[in-house]
């Protein structure tokens, strides 16, 4: 295994990551394009990522522990391949349209002004997840654990309460409508 520890990469490309075995704890990455990169077998630990595109990266055996994102594009990443051991990401201000978490345990993870456009969290364990005035618009929910989780400034999601466990969420009355969607009723949030 080969350690890199406490670096900045500024304006790199995958090609200067990549590598079997790498490991890097307490990196930054600035404005790098990591579009379409292998991950394989990489691992980040305590990581930030800002300013960065990682639109359909591959991280199959890649694993992300306690690393946050931010104003990153990562349109089309498949979170289900990464590793799940110490799993644990955050993100702010990204662009996550048609992400994967299938299947993925999330516990914890925020996400905060972010576009999770038909994002897909079937089967995803999104115990104790904050979305912060996220669009969530056409994202999947099946058999989803959301278990204590806040969506309550969060937007254009759709629900369904008999598919998935939101014992203990949190929804503002504007989310009402994607709670009962598949009802066909009309809530009138006006008054």
């Amino acid at each position: 295994m080969n350690l890199i520890e406490d670096k900045t990469f500024t304006k790199i490309t995958a090609e200067a990551v990549v590598g079997s075995k790498l490991t890097y704890e307490n990196c930054q990455f600035i404005n790098c394009d990591f579009s379409s990169a292998d991950f394989y077998g990489i691992t980040f630990i305590d990581c930030i990522f800002e300013t960065c595109n990682l639109a359909l990266i591959k991280l199959g055996s890649c694993g992300l522990q306690n690393c946050r994102f931010k104003n990153c594009k990562l349109i089309g990443a498949d979170f289900s391949k990464a590793n799940d051991f110490l799993f644990e990401l955050n993100f702010e201000n990204c662009l996550l349209d048609n992400a994967i978490f299938y299947k993925k345990k999330n516990k914890g993870t925020t996400f905060t002004d972010c576009s999770l456009m038909e994002t897909d969290f079937t089967e995803a364990d999104l115990t104790d997840v904050k979305f912060i005035n996220c669009n969530l618009n056409r994202a999947f929910f099946e058999r989803t654990i959301l278990k204590n989780a806040d969506l309550r400034s969060s937007y254009n999601y759709t629900i369904d309460p008999e598919q998935n466990m939101i014992k203990k969420a949190r929804f503002s009355v504007h989310g009402l409508p994607g709670l009962l969607a598949k009802y066909d009723i009309r809530i009138d949030t006006t008054g």
